[in-house]
């Protein structure tokens, strides 16, 4: 009814906040477009109709196979590129942001004494930058994922790593064999170097790179019972150790490092715990949990501020709050311990050794839906419209993975299996419906390969 109201209430400056406010398009400014308020209600339906793809399970899913690479070892993944090593020492890379890109397989620098048959790969790390890999015999390499596919660098430990770690943003390089922890890093003029040797006691079990870390890189290393906050003016720190009481699980943020604690039967006052401690001040902020079973898995640096998700070999998701002890929910579904967990505001993903693959709504408690694949469930990784799993076998050399010795695959059931599902509304016209069920009805007859169908159009 007012001209000067509605004059004030279509102002471009307004809806520009409001669409800052909510998060969307936070790079752009305000003449980028000319309705802002158009936008926004483009973003919050386009979030809308995300968020019920991924309850409802709506969407493309595809399967990542590479047939040469026998079985699979290790995943990870950034931001949509995901990395996979397999036991035939091949490293292989896909892009599920391009549905049509042709993966790379990333080769090995070998040296002139590289006879025979190439060792296994132990771990794979990427970040949004740089790719490293890990084998049997000791050996690291890393490759520029600008440059091409020849390794920028490459170094030997005299014995089996036993952990490997990359910086989630930068060029660092962490790696633990035997009771030796070395980083690499580039130095001024781009060669690379060891910056940093630290020589532990104990034999690591869990290696990770402080994040968003100004100076020399610092890393955190549990071996045995045994927490060491590695950085160089002070080598070998030790942040937590109580006798008997090994660690778990080990995840870190920028100033924050959870872990999992496993206490004995006659320790009854101690029961499993996950400890947060302060990197700063090397002090116990917090005692989470009250668990029989040994904790798993714990997310601390991809969970939103404050939370944190951990999984327990008592076949529970449990979601902590930092600033109460109590969890805020406990998910019981998986037959078996759970092997990897990711959460958001509002919904967790989780993965058991089963090989189930679980989607929980947070606020509600209640499992969305669930995914089943032969191996354990080593890798989960998702953003607001896609998710990668990988079930990543145990056995390596599977007795009559192959039909001969000089057969180059391995049976499918053996290899481990990644996917990746796709839940945005414009991936979805051709791909939400399996091939077979996609029928245009608009011819009178196919061929049906002398198969009696109800629907003789539809395509086999």
């Amino acid at each position: 009814v007012s001209r000067s109201w509605k004059v004030l209430a279509e102002d471009e400056v307004l809806w520009y906040r409001l669409c800052q406010q909510d998060g969307y398009l936070l790079g752009s400014s305000i003449a980028a477009r000319s309705c802002w308020k158009l936008v926004l209600k483009d973003c919050r339906a386009r979030e809308c109709t995300l968020r019920t793809n991924w309850k409802n399970r709506i969407g493309a899913v595809s399967q990542l196979q590479y047939e040469l690479g026998k079985i699979l070892c290790d995943v990870h993944s950034c931001d949509g590129v995901v990395i996979a090593g397999y036991t035939s020492g091949d490293v292989r890379l896909w892009d599920t942001r391009a549905w049509d890109y042709m993966a790379p397989v990333l080769e090995p620098l070998r040296g002139p004494d590289d006879t025979g048959a190439p060792p296994h790969v132990s771990f794979v790390r990427i970040n949004s930058a740089l790719a490293a890999a890990a084998y049997e015999d000791g050996t690291v390499s890393i490759w520029s994922l600008m440059v091409g596919r020849e390794p920028i660098h490459r170094y030997q430990h005299n014995q089996r790593i036993q952990a490997l770690a990359l910086a989630s943003e930068g060029a660092v390089v962490a790696t633990a064999s035997g009771f030796e922890v070395k980083v690499e890093s580039p130095n001024d003029r781009g060669f690379w170097q060891t910056t940093e040797t630290f020589e532990i006691q104990k034999l690591v079990n869990f290696l990770n790179l402080v994040p968003d870390v100004m100076g020399s890189p610092v890393t955190v290393a549990a071996a045995g019972d045994v927490v060491y906050l590695l950085k160089s003016p002070d080598p070998g720190k030790v942040l937590h150790s109580v006798y008997g009481q090994p660690i778990t699980c080990l995840d870190v943020s920028a100033s924050e490092a959870a872990f999992g604690v496993k206490s004995f039967g006659w320790l009854l006052n101690e029961p499993n715990q996950i400890l947060l401690y302060n990197l700063e001040t090397s002090q116990c902020l917090k005692k989470l949990g009250n668990s029989l079973g040994d904790f798993s898995c714990v997310n601390l640096q991809d969970s939103p501020p404050n939370m944190l998700v951990t999984g327990n070999k008592d076949r529970r998701v449990r979601v902590y709050d930092l600033r109460q002890s109590e969890a805020l929910c406990s998910l019981h579904g998986h037959p078996l311990g759970v092997s990897a967990v990711r959460m958001d505001d509002w919904k967790v993903v989780s993965g058991g050794e089963e090989g189930l693959v679980c989607v929980w709504d947070q606020r509600m408690g209640t499992k969305l839906w669930e995914m089943h694949a032969r191996h354990p469930v080593r890798h989960v990784w998702f953003n607001s419209h896609s998710l990668i799993t990988a079930n990543v076998p145990d056995e390596k050399t599977p007795r009559g993975a192959s039909l001969t010795d000089d057969d180059l695959t391995a049976h499918r059931k053996h290899r481990g299996v990644i996917y990746a599902y796709e839940f945005s509304a414009e991936q979805l016209a051709g791909e939400s419906v399996l091939p077979i069920c996609r029928s245009s009805y608009d011819e009178v007859t196919g061929y049906n390969y002398n198969i009696s169908l109800t629907v003789p159009y539809d395509d086999i």
